[in-house]
């Protein structure tokens, strides 16, 4: 396996974290600063374009310069101009990056980082349309005003594209036909953060997300609080589940979804330390299926089908992480081996991948303490 890791930004933050800024910065002092500003960067998503071999990333940036491609024929990073467009407060491509199955646009929305205190300084996450064959980029709109998007599906046969927002957490649909937005209603009353990282489709359309149970006549919400919903078009509502993703220890109570990928046949999701679970799309009923990483902090976040009929991730955490390979015929997973370069840089946290006809899995690097994130190139041969 051959591993390497592409750097887009370079630059040592040292101590300064763990010394300065954590838990003590705010918004303006990250922005005040110009290499935390500029230099401090996460890859948030990534998408492989097969017709230009180009892996299409989404970047979180205090200086909102958030979009850029991988070219692999060169192996060089190329800007596509989205500061045409941008808004200073579109801080990053979260989990919002869904490409048609045409491979001619590429949809994106902006996510936040500033705090409530701008709310309404700031315009609200922006939908885009980037024209793949001559790299022009379109701003569709602002689907609810002031509220960011952290991600979006595109669901090709209805025409629309559901979207997952923060601060406040609600669900929303975009028509791209009519360019009308209809708010779904809301998944969190604000006792704790209920979604996970993305918002997906199942096989008959429906958009699974996390929800979050309020209990307001109680001083905590209970174990049982972070539970599965889906906006269910035929129902034409959101369907809030009383299930959710079993904890991994069998004691009562749900834990909170991170990851939802739809693997062919059927949904799949992660939490608590990088489990997986199979869903009932039924019930939203989560069936545990196993820890890879039980010993040491762990997150998977994200999970790709490849043509040999597996899918494809990278589980751990903290600059221990490992390839992770899931049968989605019965659930099965194995751990590979870890994601570090010859020169000895480690994966810090993986937030996304995607992966190219040839084998070869992108992994998107994010929250790095120290340096900013890369952009990593995993060869699944051997």
């Amino acid at each position: 396996m051959t591993i390497k890791a592409h750097k887009l930004k370079d630059h040592d933050f040292g101590d300064q974290w763990n010394q300065q800024v954590h838990h003590r910065w705010n918004y303006a002092d990250m922005i005040a600063d110009p290499h935390w500003r500029a230099d401090w960067i996460s890859f948030d998503g990534v998408v492989h374009h097969a017709a230009s071999d180009r892996v299409y990333c989404g970047i979180t940036s205090f200086a909102a310069d958030i979009f850029k491609a991988f070219d692999r024929t060169t192996g060089t990073f190329i800007d596509l101009g989205f500061d045409a467009v941008v808004d200073q407060y579109d801080a990053k491509f979260h989990r919002s990056m869904q490409m048609d199955s045409a491979g001619e646009y590429l949809y994106t929305a902006t996510a936040l980082l500033h705090d409530v205190d701008r709310y309404y300084e700031a315009p609200g996450g922006g939908l885009f349309r980037h024209h793949l064959p001559t790299g022009r980029t379109e701003k569709l709109g602002i689907p609810l005003p002031h509220i960011y998007i952290q991600s979006i599906a595109l669901d090709e046969a209805r025409g629309r594209i559901y979207a997952m927002h923060f601060t406040p957490e609600r669900l929303s649909a975009y028509d791209l036909a009519t360019g009308e937005t209809r708010d779904l209603g809301p998944i969190s009353s604000g006792m704790a953060m209920a979604q996970g990282e993305n918002v997906c489709l199942d096989n008959v359309g429906r958009a699974w997300v996390g929800w979050h149970v309020t209990r307001a006549w109680q001083a905590e919400s209970g174990p049982e609080a972070h539970r599965l919903a889906c906006f269910d078009p035929e129902a034409d509502r959101i369907v809030y589940h009383k299930h959710g993703l079993p904890r991994r220890d069998g004691t009562t109570g749900h834990a909170k979804v991170e990851g939802l990928f739809n693997l062919g046949s059927e949904l799949f999701a992660s939490g608590d330390n990088g489990s997986l679970y199979r869903v009932d799309t039924d019930t939203g009923r989560g069936e545990y299926l196993g820890t890879p990483i039980a010993d040491r902090p762990s997150r998977l976040t994200s999970l790709v089908m490849h043509c040999d009929g597996y899918a494809y991730g990278v589980v751990g955490r903290a600059g221990h992480c490992r390839l992770l390979r899931v049968d989605p015929r019965d659930g099965a997973y194995e751990s590979g081996p870890p994601v570090v370069t010859a020169e000895g840089d480690e994966l810090w946290q993986c937030h996304d991948v995607t992966i190219t006809p040839d084998g070869v899995l992108f992994a998107a690097e994010n929250d790095h303490p120290r340096r900013p994130g890369y952009l990593w190139e995993i060869s699944l041969e051997q």
